[in-house]
């Protein structure tokens, strides 16, 4: 999620399932007033890769312009509910087609396939059992199904990725440290994150359960991935920066166990729309580079910003969005929360997003608004409410409504049912 808004001064910017199996049935005339036994025969058992691909890749069978389509169709129906919503309190906000506003085709992304410039690999049990597969899960937990599968063919990570993947695999599996798996059973090595820019630049950042080694051992096996990858098999990866973290959680923040550079360079590097951003392992950035600078774009346009506008970037991230920007406005402003503890983090997006939608709904010298998220049908929702329905004492919303004008969606990950909408509000 990302909030632009523009003081004018003030402008804010404020940040199909998987194909079913057919089952082909055949009947036969009755025969003698009885029917003949109705014969089912299913079709063949996909394949782990393709069941991979429905599960990561759920539009992958389509063509672009069908997904395009599909995507367009579902943001609707979000526009359709919200324009529903408000007339529940009392706002006619339909227009022709029942919509909150105009909603623009779905602007597409300029690169289709290998676009990711971030991939997460996790390490488990493979289809063959192999408990050091490197790949992507096919399954859930709750089910305890889960099987890794190599993502090779998987059409929206590049080739760096997957070779980075590969590489790792071939270093566990002559490790003689199993695979942490489940905590409480033991083992080692868990998932890898592989980031690339079009600088050329790849970072790989693996993460370690150190369970009850010492701090001897655990430099054993740092100096052993190390030459693996700079002087071993490895080293075909050209990493430029390798990172190392030993977590005893599922997700850990670099202040809760810092990442420890093993070799190359601390950062890497990209470049959008003319301009150096520097990345950190754990730093956000649009996960579709290309997709990022037609987005980029659009928004500096919606903005309608001038020499005298103040931009307000909420949810900044890398602040990617306001340095963009920051040619066509008098100042830019960008806010940003870091979470210390990653099982707090649900808590404090909802109760801050909460608090901050409120703030841009009371700044009266707010009059235009971007809302840009990637989950609109979500919490989202919650917060276009707030900002478009009638002043409410209780919940402490006293400024003038906005109201929906415009919508368009940005591509930014074909082959998925996600979709990047941009909403403008003014008042």
């Amino acid at each position: 999620m990302a909030l632009c808004c523009a003081l004018r001064p003030p402008l804010a910017l404020l940040r199909l399932p998987a194909r079913h199996r057919s089952l082909v049935t055949a009947t036969g005339a009755p025969r003698h007033g009885k029917k003949k036994a109705r014969v089912s025969r299913s079709l063949p058992e996909p394949s782990w890769e393709e069941r991979l691909a429905n599960a990561v890749t759920p539009l992958w069978r389509l063509s672009y312009q069908e997904q395009l389509q599909v995507k367009y169709e579902s943001q609707k129906k979000i526009l359709w509910t919200l324009a529903s919503r408000l007339e529940e309190l009392g706002i006619d906000a339909q227009k022709p087609g029942g919509l909150c506003c105009p909603l623009q085709p779905v602007v597409p992304s300029p690169i289709i396939s290998g676009y990711r410039n971030k991939s997460t690999f996790s390490v488990n049990r493979g289809p063959d059992g192999n408990p050091k597969t490197v790949g992507m899960y096919v399954g859930t937990g709750r089910e305890r199904n889960i099987v890794c599968v190599n993502a090779n063919h998987v059409e929206n990570i590049p080739s760096k990725h997957k070779q980075v993947a590969q590489c790792y695999e071939e270093f566990i599996c002559q490790s003689p440290l199993d695979s942490c798996i489940l905590f409480h059973e033991g083992g080692h090595w868990r998932e890898l994150v592989v980031r690339t820019t079009r600088c050329g630049h790849t970072m790989a950042i693996i993460t370690f359960h150190p369970q009850q080694l010492g701090q001897e051992a655990l430099a054993t096996q740092k100096a052993l991935l190390k030459e693996f990858f700079t002087c071993g098999p490895g080293a075909v990866c050209a990493l430029t920066s390798l990172y190392f973290q030993e977590s005893t959680m599922t997700r850990c923040s670099h202040e809760q166990s810092p990442y420890q550079l093993l070799h190359g360079a601390p950062h890497i590097f990209e470049e959008l729309h003319g301009l150096k951003f520097r990345i950190s392992p754990d730093a956000f950035f649009q996960v579709n580079t290309a997709g990022a600078e037609v987005l980029y774009q659009a928004v500096g346009e919606l903005c309608q910003a001038t020499g005298d506008t103040v931009l307000l970037d909420i949810c900044c991230g890398t602040g990617t969005i306001g340095l963009s920007l920051a040619h066509q406005v008098s100042k830019v402003i960008g806010v940003e929360v870091v979470e210390k503890a990653i099982e707090d983090a649900e808590w404090n997006a909802a109760f801050n997003d909460h608090r901050v939608v409120r703030a841009i709904r009371n700044c009266r010298s707010i009059r235009r608004l971007l809302y840009i998220s990637c989950k609109p049908e979500g919490e989202a929702m919650r917060n276009f409410l707030e900002l478009c329905c009638p002043p409410d004492p209780q919940k402490k919303l006293a400024g003038e409504p906005f109201v929906p004008v415009l919508a368009i969606p940005f591509d930014m990950f074909p082959h998925t049912v996600h979709c990047e909408l941009v909403l403008l509000f003014t008042r």
